[in-house]
């Protein structure tokens, strides 16, 4: 199918050109003023703006699965609400079981998504053990098409030793991949969840104070540090605090590379969402907690000035009834996590590019260039150019809405952004070259296809 985009502004690598552009099967075929319409399907995007697709690098669908726990979300729901919001393609995080290999991770997530994601996808490979036998998976998942990692330095059940995770940067930088981090102090948030339960504090307000700024900031420093010992460059997952930036911005100011991603809930709640009557605040019990508005304004300097390189979500949904009120008595068992992949663009266009913090190029670099880049997509993904793919998002910026729960295509019963004023809107999707959204409705399900990914591409 041919397909010709007239009119609109293109936010193209370079920054924003008034051109056309033209699509021809799954393909970037051209691009230019005025070209002729010939036998091309005419799209008039007059006073939009034309986005490359965007990517979310951080989600979770599908988890706890048959128990109690279990996401509100699977692949099909969450991928759809993703094409929804103008999202092309998701990272998810495929994790073994312990003392199982990378392998059977792979293909259990191969299984819940392949042809039932409404959007693309990849995965992120969570390390749990470390051992000869793991480290040759690498190779394997090299071939497989998944080049980046996570560990953990929080949970139980899911951290390394500051050890493991230097031999785990080690061994995936030489190979060109990078390695993601939750970033919070294990031990500490045990002592401090211990401490408020002492203290007599089980409601959703604990939360944040079981886990405080230091608590991040701390295990920041320590991932830094693990990055600088390897010689690798690192990256902090879910950023939410004024401190954790500070100490990113020295360790580059030494010369080290580490890129951060942070989400729309640090931006936009803040902690005031922990002192809610009743139990509404289980709705906001996610981890890292929510932040003050020290720690928001931070943040948002840090996208205006370029240091920080990617807005994921965290996107982990758990219905407030049944799943969220398992921990009605006790906050630790609230399940950690929110919804957001269909509303993160409209988001960040309503909060900063229409409240003139940051531009429509910043926004195209935050959720589809930058990316793509650290993520061994580029230039297939992320960009609007000649042999990129073709997956275009069409913004109307003068749409007026407002988000509700009732109108999500989120599977979760709440949005945390209940209520919110939003400015603009995503009116079409392309995939791949075909309509998947048209006036703001999804038209196509189940389209989305597995991307193999190479190398990352550092930049800083």
């Amino acid at each position: 199918m041919s397909i010709l985009i007239q009119n609109g502004t293109l936010i193209c690598p370079e920054g924003p050109v008034r051109a056309d552009l033209r699509v021809e099967g799954d393909k970037i075929a051209q691009i230019g003023p005025g070209l002729p319409a010939g036998s091309s399907q005419v799209i008039d995007a007059s006073g939009r703006l034309v986005f490359p697709g965007f990517i979310d690098t951080h989600t979770h669908f599908e988890m706890n699965k048959s128990t109690p726990r279990q996401t509100a979300d699977d692949w099909a729901s969450g991928t759809l609400a993703a094409l929804a919001g103008g999202t092309t393609t998701v990272l998810d995080f495929a994790e073994p079981e312990r003392g199982a290999s990378l392998a059977s991770a792979l293909d259990a997530w191969h299984s819940r998504a392949d042809g039932r994601a409404s959007c693309h996808y990849g995965f992120h490979m969570t390390i749990k053990d470390w051992n000869p036998t793991i480290q040759r998976e690498l190779a394997d998942m090299d071939r497989a098409g998944v080049t980046s990692y996570k560990v953990y330095f929080a949970y139980d059940n899911l951290r390394v030793s500051d050890g493991t995770a230097l031999e785990v940067v080690r061994a995936v930088g030489e190979r060109g991949g990078v390695v993601g981090c939750h970033c919070e102090n294990g031990d500490l948030v045990t002592a401090g969840i211990a401490a408020q339960k002492a203290a007599g504090n089980l409601g959703p307000s604990a939360h944040p104070l079981s886990r405080p700024a230091a608590v991040e900031a701390e295990a920041v420093n320590r991932w830094l540090a693990v990055g600088e010992l390897a010689g690798y460059p690192v990256n902090i997952v879910h950023l939410s605090t004024k401190r954790g930036l500070e100490l990113v911005r020295m360790a580059r100011a030494r010369g080290q590379a580490a890129y951060v991603e942070t989400c729309p809930q640090y931006l936009l709640l803040d902690d005031g969402k922990y002192q809610l009557p009743g139990f509404e605040s289980a709705k906001y019990v996610l981890s890292p907690p929510l932040r003050g508005a020290e720690d928001q304004a931070a943040l948002w300097a840090g996208l205006e000035a370029g240091e920080i390189d990617a807005i994921g979500t965290d996107h982990c949904s758990f219905h407030y009834h049944g799943a969220k009120e398992l921990g009605r008595e006790d906050f630790s068992q609230i399940p950690n996590g929110i919804p957001g992949v269909e509303h993160r663009p409209v988001l960040l266009y309503t909060a900063g590019v229409a409240a003139g913090r940051i531009t429509p190029h910043q926004m195209m670099k935050l959720l589809s260039e930058q990316p793509a880049k650290l993520f061994g997509m580029y230039p297939r993904k992320g960009a609007l150019a000649v042999g990129s793919d073709a997956d275009l998002v069409i913004f109307d910026p003068e749409h007026t809405g407002r988000i509700t729960a009732a109108a999500q295509h989120q599977a979760v019963d709440y949005t945390p952004y209940e209520g919110f004023e939003t400015e603009g809107r995503v009116e079409t999707v392309l995939l791949s070259g075909e309509p998947a959204v048209e006036g703001s409705r999804v038209i196509s399900r189940g389209r989305g296809r597995f991307v193999r990914r190479g190398p990352s591409q550092f930049w800083r």
